[in-house]
């Protein structure tokens, strides 16, 4: 039993006053109990049904804005934005947020743009003779995290790996180099990279990323 029920059952022999004292209660409170759910409570309830079913006919994408519209084109239902928001906050219904995607490479007007020797074919029947590189990102509690990765297109496994805290030319060459001992390449095994530049490092000519596909002696 509540303090507010044991109230009602005791009233009339000890006051409301009374037991208010005793159990800690303010009146004002237990008067508004005895009153039930206000207008406004109701129909932020049944308000927040018609958010469920939107949000979960969108299987779970729409956050607040969208909802907030579809209640108010979708169903001509009239209602804030902020408390749509409240209401999905309340109830733990959240949108998917797209990430932005961060550039990591861009291609650099001064420098000469390498041939693509693969000529946009991505197979390969000889282990070693073709590979691929990119560079990803990865957020952590530190800051970001570079990836870069050299995959052999005749086994379609990672040979090569580096991680960073940067995205220097050194990142790439330093995942080259792993391919390069860890696996048997071909004479004049081809790398293929996209057109992003990153900065250069000493000795990096044969390895630098600004041009399509170079070529790996």
């Amino acid at each position: 039993m509540s303090r507010y029920q044991f109230i009602v059952s005791e009233k009339a022999v000890y006051g409301v006053a009374r037991l208010c004292r005793v159990l800690g209660v303010a009146r004002s409170a237990f008067y508004a109990w005895l009153a039930g759910p206000s207008a406004r409570a109701v129909a932020d309830a049944a308000l927040t049904e018609q958010v469920r079913t939107i949000h979960a006919d969108s299987r779970g994408v729409y956050g607040a804005p969208r909802v907030h519209a579809e209640l108010r084109h979708g169903l001509g239902v009239r209602a804030g934005r902020k408390r749509v928001a409240r209401l999905m906050r309340d109830a733990g219904l959240v949108g998917v947020h797209r990430r932005r995607r961060r550039s990591l490479t861009k291609p650099d007007p001064t420098a000469t743009g390498a041939p693509d020797l693969l000529g946009r074919d991505f197979t390969a029947t000889v282990p070693g003779s073709r590979l691929v590189g990119d560079i990803t990102y990865l957020p952590t509690l530190e800051g970001w995290l570079y990836l870069a990765s050299v995959i052999d297109l005749a086994t379609r496994k990672v040979i090569g790996y580096a991680m960073a805290d940067h995205q220097r030319a050194e990142l790439v060459g330093d995942a080259i180099g792993m391919a390069a001992h860890r696996a048997i390449l071909a004479d004049q095994a081809i790398f293929h990279s996209d057109r992003g530049s990153q900065p250069r490092f000493k000795g990096s000519s044969q390895h630098r990323s600004s041009g399509a596909t170079v070529a790996v002696r």
